[in-house]
């Protein structure tokens, strides 16, 4: 147990050395923040003026949740470069001279991934959800509210399954390019697009990113499905992401 804590405490500091790394970690709540007042401030003007660009099934709880939707891209490219910058760097073969056991390795960079993950997410889902009722003013909703609380604690699940996804497809691609390439642009708008083409609509449900967003979906009555879809699709990427780890050459 003392040679994995000691195995943590190394993770650790090299997640606070790595300019790249810290940088993307540090990212995540300035564009959580910033999206989320912004949000809030122009649904405030929409709702004011009976604008028709309000989106459908708008409710000022949900709303104190889209901040997050956009600065988790900072929390997945951290979950990348966590991995894949020592590949990149060779650094990953003097990991494994201080860490011979490769399963102790893996533990050490999944605990710390997670738990530096949930750490960042637990105050910036909660002051993201804050700001966003401070700008829509008389037009916001208490943070006790009907199922917000369960909402942002599913925030906090949903963004630290992700971070440790964004690490599992990292760990098997063994560099930064690849799961960047393939996992920002879907984040982002690919399986929202996806979602609405008649074709690929029924698949896209089950895509890890929109299946977990019923996990911050204000009541939502498919939260557990859509938890254990994306549980599903992340132990698969760190069980696939730990064979490539301990059968391949670093």
């Amino acid at each position: 147990m003392s040679e994995l804590v000691a195995a943590v405490r190394a993770e650790f500091t090299k997640v606070r050395g790595v300019r790249s790394t810290f940088l993307a970690l540090l990212l995540f709540a300035p564009v959580s923040i910033l999206v989320a007042a912004l949000d809030g401030w122009s649904a405030r003007g929409a709702l004011e003026s009976n604008s028709p660009m309000l989106r459908d099934g708008f409710t000022a709880q949900q709303a104190g949740l889209d901040g997050i939707l956009y600065g988790q891209l900072a929390l997945i490219v951290f979950g990348v470069l966590v991995v894949a910058g020592e590949y990149g760097s060779g650094m990953m073969r003097v990991s494994l001279l201080a860490v011979p056991r490769r399963g102790r390795l893996f533990a050490a960079k999944t605990t710390v991934v997670a738990g530096v993950a949930a750490v960042v997410a637990i105050p910036v889902t909660v002051v993201g959800y804050l700001v966003t009722q401070l700008a829509l003013g008389p037009h916001g909703a208490p943070i006790g509210a009907s199922g917000v609380p369960r909402a942002l604690a599913g925030a906090v699940v949903y963004l630290t399954l992700m971070c440790l996804f964004a690490a599992g497809t990292a760990l098997m691609a063994r560099n930064a390019v690849l799961p960047l390439a393939i996992l920002l642009p879907l984040v982002l708008a690919g399986s929202q697009i996806l979602s609405v083409i008649g074709a690929t609509k029924e698949m896209a449900q089950y895509f890890p990113d929109r299946a977990g967003m019923e996990i911050l979906t204000v009541n939502s009555p498919d939260a557990y499905t859509g938890f254990a879809v994306l549980l599903a699709w992340t132990v698969a990427a760190l069980a696939g992401g730990y064979l490539r780890h301990r059968r391949w050459d670093a």
